[in-house]
């Protein structure tokens, strides 16, 4: 998974530091507010792309004394982060950019607004290049779920913290186009600060969610009720199984689930065969699903 996510991240990154550039240099020569923020927007992006890449770096690190579970759950951490600049460095400046150009609107320069136009024309051609590049990867994953069901049941933070920036992007870039074209057609500078506003707000309400799906990813979630559905079938269909409990399950990472739980072996059961009936059961549990990875099963016959 966390290759698919590399994959995504290296597209989105390309886009927007070609579209960064883009915005920077429309906004220089045309004084639009909306330029500014959509260009800060795409700033905030690629250094967010990066972030992403270390996350993922870091948590490909190996288990040691201090973290004997790894440390998968970095790319979590640095997901996080990348919903707290979004909402603080592209949300925040964006809306802030907007409240001074209708405190202050400017005056665009006729013969520049060309830049405008194509400039959004063109970004919008890129960011959803790289949109599909994520979405590409993330719907390896859906598994026939709707879209958002699926951002709410994935674990790979990264790629669909990629995907939700490309999403926030392109409908940035259509309210900017809209409020540019207003702001032409009626002679309304003004209107440029409220666009501006309206793609922070945008911004806002993805970091939001982002956020709010990464915390619960960091602070330990359990697998999903497919996962949880097929270790019931396994343990159900083992007739040297008489009863289970305490199933506990935590994402140590997008592709590493623990597995907690006890297990009451039929009684003639020997020490030897419990032990090797417990080996099965996990072999049987890695070969369906083999992101879980860490497998503890407690038996209370043991003696």
């Amino acid at each position: 998974m966390a290759g698919n996510s590399k994959v995504a991240i290296y597209g989105a990154i390309a886009a927007n530091v070609g579209i960064a550039i883009m915005k920077f240099v429309a906004s220089y020569f045309t004084g639009s507010a909306a330029m500014l923020s959509e260009g800060i927007h795409s700033v905030v992006d690629s250094f967010n792309g990066v972030l992403l890449l270390h996350g993922i770096k870091r948590s490909r690190r190996e288990p040691d004394e201090k973290h004997p579970f790894g440390y998968g759950k970095e790319v979590y951490f640095w997901s996080f982060i990348v919903a707290m600049f979004i909402f603080a460095l592209g949300g925040g400046m964006a809306i802030y950019e907007g409240i001074l150009h209708i405190q202050h609107p400017g005056v665009v320069n006729e013969d520049m607004r060309i830049w405008n136009y194509g400039v959004l024309i063109g970004a919008i051609a890129l960011e959803g290049a790289s949109f599909y590049v994520a979405f590409r990867e993330f719907r390896k994953s859906i598994n026939g779920n709707g879209i958002i069901a699926a951002l709410r049941q994935s674990k790979d933070a990264a790629t669909f913290a990629v995907l939700l920036e490309d999403t926030a992007a392109l409908v940035g870039l259509t309210v900017a186009l809209i409020g540019v074209t207003l702001s032409d057609v009626l002679d309304m500078p003004i209107i440029d600060g409220f666009t501006s506003i309206a793609i922070g707000l945008v911004l806002c309400l993805v970091a939001v969610f982002l956020a709010k799906e990464t915390k619960g990813l960091l602070v330990g979630e359990s697998a999903s009720v497919y996962d949880l559905d097929v270790v019931h079938k396994i343990l159900i269909e083992n007739q040297n199984v008489l009863s289970y409990s305490h199933i506990n399950t935590m994402h140590l990472g997008p592709d590493t689930v623990l597995l907690a739980m006890k297990v009451d072996f039929a009684d003639e059961m020997s020490n030897p065969a419990v032990e090797a009936e417990i080996v099965a059961i996990e072999k049987n549990i890695k070969d369906k699903l083999n992101h879980i990875s860490k497998i503890y099963i407690e038996s209370t016959n043991l003696k």
